[in-house]
């Protein structure tokens, strides 16, 4: 098992990525239940072979090579691995794993996967993290008679729950009186005219930086966003322009690190 610190260092890494890669699509899955699967199957983040690929999935190639989207750009590597076709036993074998330019990609790879193959499909939209991961499983993603409650394990262990409002609209166990920023964070700059989630993140850093009223975290970058966030960025040593791009981003996020 992984030591705490790798384990709160690699989930800290993947949520936001795995919350971001789900918003805004039409067919979608858990959050929690993607980042319980990248914590089993890279373990944690501590498979060299894996992240060396940033196949922290690890989804096999195939031997037709399908594309589901664009993340994916051919790479692949061999490795082995333990499959159990009889309920019982586990066999080892040899396989080809995608391999991609970035953990992003992996990620948005894994989202498209499951949006465009039909044996996926009982997974999609599914508010429920156990009926999720089941059917994912079901579909064919593992074979290991134990990888349902293994994932489950790892999403109530860590309240994984917490990511999926991205796509649920649940706040879950998440409250606005929290020191979590319940919305992913962006990946994108956040200036004068933003929308969306992204806009919410910055927002809710202002509204704990006590610049913004909860109500004002309202998913839009307006002129009382953009004056609270060049207040910020005074107090925190920044430039103060109104644009949230990569440093002011990691400033923000370091103070309720």
């Amino acid at each position: 098992m992984a030591a705490t610190k790798q384990v709160n260092d690699f989930i800290r890494k993947v949520a936001p990525i795995a919350q971001a890669k789900a918003s805004g699509r039409d067919k979608w899955s858990l959050p929690s239940v993607c980042i319980a699967q990248c914590c089993c199957e890279s373990a944690y983040g501590t498979s060299p072979k894996m992240m060396r690929a940033n196949a922290i999935l690890g989804i096999k190639a195939g031997k037709s090579r399908v594309h589901f989207g664009t993340a994916w750009k051919d790479k692949a590597y061999s490795t082995q691995t333990k499959e159990c076709y009889d309920g019982k036993t586990y066999v080892n074998i040899t396989d080809m794993f995608r391999a991609y330019d970035n953990v992003e990609d992996a990620i948005e790879d894994y989202y498209d996967m499951l949006a465009a193959c039909s044996r996926y499909r009982n997974c999609l939209n599914q508010t429920d993290a156990r009926n999720c991961i089941t059917a994912i499983k079901n579909g064919g993603y593992a074979t290991s008679p134990t990888y349902i409650n293994t994932i489950m394990n790892i999403i109530n262990k860590y309240n994984l729950t917490k990511y999926d409002n991205v796509v649920t609209g649940k706040s879950g166990n998440i409250t606005m009186s929290q020191d979590h920023n319940p919305y992913p964070e962006p990946i994108q700059t956040v200036r004068f005219g933003t929308t969306g989630n992204s806009a919410r993140w910055v927002q809710w850093c202002l509204w704990r930086f006590g610049l913004l009223e909860k109500s004002g975290i309202d998913g839009v970058i307006g002129l009382k966003s953009v004056a609270a966030i060049k207040i910020a960025q005074s107090r925190l040593g920044l430039n103060n322009d109104g644009i949230v791009g990569e440093v002011t981003r990691k400033t923000f996020k370091s103070v309720f690190e």
